[in-house]
């Protein structure tokens, strides 16, 4: 059967950006099957400059997160497979193409992902994801040169787990697995987006990551990180720590994964600690690593927030 996409975009005040999302999905080489654009309780234009899109499906909902925006896209969308984009962010010409074509030849694949590049908001090309992750650089060197790649090893699954390459736009998943699953976590600000592709990596044998630019990622100078990267990383470590609780039924290479995410996750937590002044509060951050994970990296952490 043909792939169907159904686009999810979920928007929250996002008037300046909205119609240039929408766009990179109507210009499609393999045309969506629907785009969904839910408006989470915006208080600009959003909901207008949808609704000007001929066959664009709306969805306005009182502002819930980002989480239950695209629940609520995916829960109305009618095609079998599904990809999302921040209304931000935008999609390379065949971005669905790349994905719908292999997912028609091979129905062994459980999800996909790819590549994307960072810019800034002016434009500007600030670099590549996979070049920039561990687990990238590695399904780089298997692919190759060539344009597509599958993880599924082990290794390369902790690997994935501990340092994804994929983000959220160049997710591709059916509806039916996406809905098993329950979607994306309500009631968290960060790391939303790896606590479900964590959860559907455990249930997945074989990803297969196309090796070519997807999309764009704009990177914010204004961002919630920037603005207050304590509260951001507090945050991203109370996800992390509600995945590593469910990664105990997960498969091994998973739950490696996430117990490198979570070291990692501490760590920059006390990095951002440190650079507030808080030492004594980064070393109490870092300090349930060892115990974790003890190894020759959770010590050097340990380490580096008493020395400041």
């Amino acid at each position: 059967m043909t792939p169907r996409f159904s686009v999810v975009i979920p928007a929250f005040n996002a008037a300046a950006t909205l119609a240039r999302a929408i766009e990179s999905v109507r210009a499609q080489s393999w045309p969506a099957h629907e785009i969904i654009v839910v408006d989470d309780g915006s208080t600009d234009a959003t909901a207008e400059i949808a609704a000007g899109f001929d066959g664009v499906r709306l969805i306005r909902q009182k502002n819930s997160g980002v989480s239950v925006a695209r629940n609520a896209g995916a829960a109305a969308a009618t095609g079998d497979w599904l990809a999302f984009l921040d209304a931000d962010d935008w999609y390379a010409p065949d971005r669905i193409k790349r994905h719908a074509e292999w997912i028609a030849e091979d129905a062994a694949l459980d999800c996909l992902t790819g590549d994307y590049e960072y810019r800034d908001e002016a434009g500007a090309l600030l670099g590549t994801s996979m070049a920039q992750h561990e687990s990238g650089r590695m399904m780089l060197n298997k692919a190759a040169g060539a344009a597509r790649v599958v993880i599924e090893t082990p290794a390369e699954i902790a690997a994935f787990v501990a340092d994804h390459f994929g983000d959220t736009h160049t997710l591709t998943v059916s509806r039916a697995r996406f809905i098993e699953l329950g979607g994306y976590p309500t009631g968290y600000k960060v790391c939303e987006d790896v606590h479900f592709l964590t959860r559907l990596v455990a249930k997945s044998r074989r990803i297969g990551v196309v090796c070519q630019s997807l999309g764009v990622y704009v990177i914010h100078g204004g961002s919630a990180t920037r603005r207050d990267p304590v509260a951001a990383q507090r945050e991203n470590v109370r996800t992390l720590t509600d995945l590593a609780r469910l990664a105990n039924n997960f498969p091994a290479p998973v739950r490696q994964g996430v117990a490198a995410r979570m070291q990692s996750a501490r760590y920059n937590l006390g990095c951002a600690l440190s650079k507030s002044g808080q030492r004594i509060a980064a070393v109490k951050a870092v300090l349930p690593t060892i115990t974790a994970r003890p190894n020759w990296r959770a010590l050097r952490d340990i380490l580096s927030m008493i020395r400041g």
